[in-house]
């Protein structure tokens, strides 16, 4: 089976730091793969505040999320502090691909790398609309 690889960039634009908390652990005693997208939902909604923008009001259009993708490098436990750093690129016509890197923040160790696609939504009209101009003029890209 092949394996996913993200190819992660170089260079981020926000970072914000989450405790792993007990509810994030698992029977192996390490941090859950659902609560790790849980973290990255949580770091793109810090994000995106961090523009005074909401998943459900940027520009006046809202988001969605069209896929996702998380590769774990090393495990997590109760109590550690966890450095989300995000970024954004792939812009296309209606969105764009937003990445994560999860690490450790007291060793540096990475825990996950993680990437988010996203599409512009006009829950009105129950459909996809191009990315606002306004938006991807304001947000720091990676550079692609």
């Amino acid at each position: 089976m092949a394996r996913i690889k993200i190819d992660m960039p170089d260079n981020y634009s926000f970072s914000t730091e989450m405790p792993v908390r007990i509810s994030d652990i698992n029977y192996g005693g390490h941090l859950s793969n659902d609560a790790v997208l849980a973290m990255v939902h949580e770091a793109r909604v810090r994000f995106l505040n961090s523009y005074n923008y909401g998943e459900l009001d940027i520009e006046g259009a809202s988001i969605i999320m069209t896929d996702s993708a998380i590769v774990y490098k090393a495990e997590g436990f109760h109590a550690d502090l966890v450095q989300i750093d995000v970024a954004v690129g792939d812009f296309n016509k209606y969105g764009c691909d937003i990445y994560y890197l999860l690490s450790n923040k007291k060793t540096a160790v990475e825990i996950a790398h993680a990437k988010t696609g996203i599409v512009f939504f006009d829950y009105n009209e129950r459909k996809v609309i191009p990315v606002p101009e306004e938006f991807q003029n304001r947000i720091v890209k990676v550079t692609e």
